[in-house]
């Protein structure tokens, strides 16, 4: 069970940056390193269980086959690798979910990528990570709805895997390609996911009336994983430290017992999430 009546989740925060500062090469795919390097994978893992993660997300946000296949690899290599790094680090105290991001090609109409195609690449993800141990799917960063419905479909129709599904939406408040939260979060609870909520693009501060939009749409429990704000162009670090994010995070509390799961994007690290942790124990 991933919830009770009360009180919050937290998830963990970036997987990217954090590799990147542990030798992960330009160029080289971040899904690839549970095979070049599990260790790594692991360590990042466990210190976000260290900084009180209640839900850690797999190194697989691309781990589709048609991205696989240009560099060379497959999700049936690399999901295993992924979920049995994520289980190392977690223990029994912790829920691993199989993260799922977009395709990366667009779907038809806009694109040539059929929605019965995206559909069978995020089967192929979700089967897998669920034979692998995983106890949960958690589908990000996602743009397009009829994508996203894909991924839902492809999870919940082929799996047992409970669904926490997040899209990303600009400043004002549709994603890139014009869909709005309300639409989002009536497809979203009409095709049972159990939390729904937005990720990345944005700092908290920018996603507070996104938020209350999806909140005032549904009775799912929400979740909130905003970006440190912007990098800078030079250094690449982000613009919002871990105190500071935890207090903009803390407005969130205001929407009520609705928002349930917290944690951070591109960015963040463990010490955002202990940071929000004990912000949060005092709300």
């Amino acid at each position: 069970m991933l919830f009770d009546n009360s009180g919050y989740l937290f998830y963990d925060g970036a997987m990217g940056t954090m590799l990147q500062s542990r030798g992960l090469k330009p160029g080289i795919r971040s899904d690839i390193m549970n095979i070049l390097s599990p260790q790594t994978v692991e360590d990042v893992h466990r210190l976000y269980v260290e900084a009180g993660s209640d839900i850690i997300c797999t190194n697989t946000f691309g781990a589709n086959a048609l991205v696989l296949k240009e560099a060379g690899y497959s999700p049936e290599k690399v999901i295993p690798a992924a979920v049995s790094a994520a289980k190392r680090a977690a223990g029994d105290r912790v829920k691993v979910a199989l993260d799922i991001g977009p395709v990366g090609y667009l779907l038809e109409p806009l694109g040539d990528l059929a929605m019965d195609k995206a559909y069978e690449l995020f089967k192929e993800q979700a089967v897998l990570g669920e034979k692998s141990g995983a106890d949960a799917v958690a589908i990000e960063t996602m743009s397009d709805l009829n994508e996203m419905e894909s991924a839902i479909r492809a999870v919940t129709e082929n799996t047992g895997l409970p669904v926490l599904a997040t899209m990303t939406f600009g400043q004002n408040g549709l994603t890139y390609i014009g869909v709005s939260p309300e639409d989002f979060a009536e497809l979203a609870e009409r095709l049972g996911v159990v939390a729904v909520g937005l990720n990345c693009s944005l700092a908290p501060s920018e996603m507070y009336e996104t938020a209350e939009r999806i909140a005032n749409s549904t009775n799912l429990p929400l979740i909130i994983k905003p970006n440190a704000g912007l990098p800078d162009s030079v250094t690449g670090l982000y613009d919002i430290g871990p105190v500071e994010f935890a207090q903009q995070m803390a407005e969130f509390a205001k929407i009520g017992a609705t928002t349930k799961i917290i944690g951070g994007c591109c960015g963040t690290a463990p010490e955002y999430i202990r940071e929000l942790k004990e912000m949060f124990s005092k709300l």
